[in-house]
């Protein structure tokens, strides 16, 4: 099974979206295939999964968006999907801590290995590790830069307070 993939303009950067057959496998910003494990596949920018990614994070960066309905396709170990799938439930808007995050996949010891998990993640934005901050509250970490963390999460924070009839 290929993977094929597609690049389109953001807020944040550039970002290139990989899929496979099976859904949605990376949204990614400077992705360069020679120091990614993440294989980019054939360029296809009229994929149905890529075009459907692509459409929804615009609604999602146009403010008309709070959630994804998108067939995922993570590849990590179980442990980074336990991680990434626990991330899919904090709620638009809200953090979580990384020993939030261990609490709830039940390993509360874990929370330096949730943050390497959360480090790995190939579908910032839609498995949104920009919600995820340290135990203080402050911004830690993040793949596309703190800057993009930190335009997400005003970004959703305005939304919210715009939209008090949702």
């Amino acid at each position: 099974m290929g993977t094929f993939f597609k690049t389109m303009a953001s807020p944040t950067g550039t970002l290139t979206l990989i899929a496979s057959e099976k859904g949605l496998r990376a949204v990614l910003w400077n992705y360069d295939p020679k120091q990614s494990s993440i294989d980019s596949g054939v360029e296809d920018p009229n994929h149905p999964v890529l075009l459907e990614a692509e459409k929804q994070l615009n609604e999602y960066f146009a403010k008309k968006r709070k959630t994804f309905s998108l067939e995922l396709d993570f590849v990590g170990s179980d442990f980074q999907i336990q991680v990434w799938k626990a991330m899919l439930t904090i709620p638009f808007g809200e953090t979580r801590s990384y020993g939030d995050i261990a609490r709830q996949i039940g390993n509360p010891d874990s929370v330096r290995a949730v943050g390497g998990a959360a480090n790995k993640n190939p579908l910032p934005i839609i498995a949104p590790c920009h919600r995820v901050v340290g135990a203080n509250g402050k911004l830690v970490g993040f793949g596309g830069g703190l800057e993009n963390k930190a335009l997400l999460l005003d970004m959703e924070a305005s939304y919210r307070q715009t939209s008090l009839f949702d």
